[in-house]
C-alpha cells in the first residue's frame, strides 16, 4: 500500500476551526512538521479539506 508524507507549509492562523480540526487529526501543529499516512479515501479527504496548508508526496512503503 502507498503512503503519503503530508508536510505543513503554512499557518493555521486565521483558518476556520474545522480545518485547524482536520490538521490536528492529521498530526500536523507546526510549520515544516512531517507525518506519514496510509494512502485512504478519508486520509485524501483530510488532506483536500487543508490543500492549501500543506504539501504532499507519495512514498513507496
Amino acid at each position: 500500500m502507498a503512503k503519503l508524507k503530508v508536510t505543513q507549509v503554512r499557518s493555521t492562523i486565521g483558518c476556520k476551526k474545522d480545518q485547524i480540526a482536520t490538521m490536528k487529526a492529521l498530526g500536523l501543529n507546526k510549520i515544516r512538521s512531517e507525518k506519514i499516512h496510509d494512502d485512504s479515501p478519508a486520509t485524501r479527504g483530510m488532506i483536500d479539506k487543508v490543500k492549501h496548508l500543506v504539501t504532499v508526496s507519495e512514498i513507496d512503503a
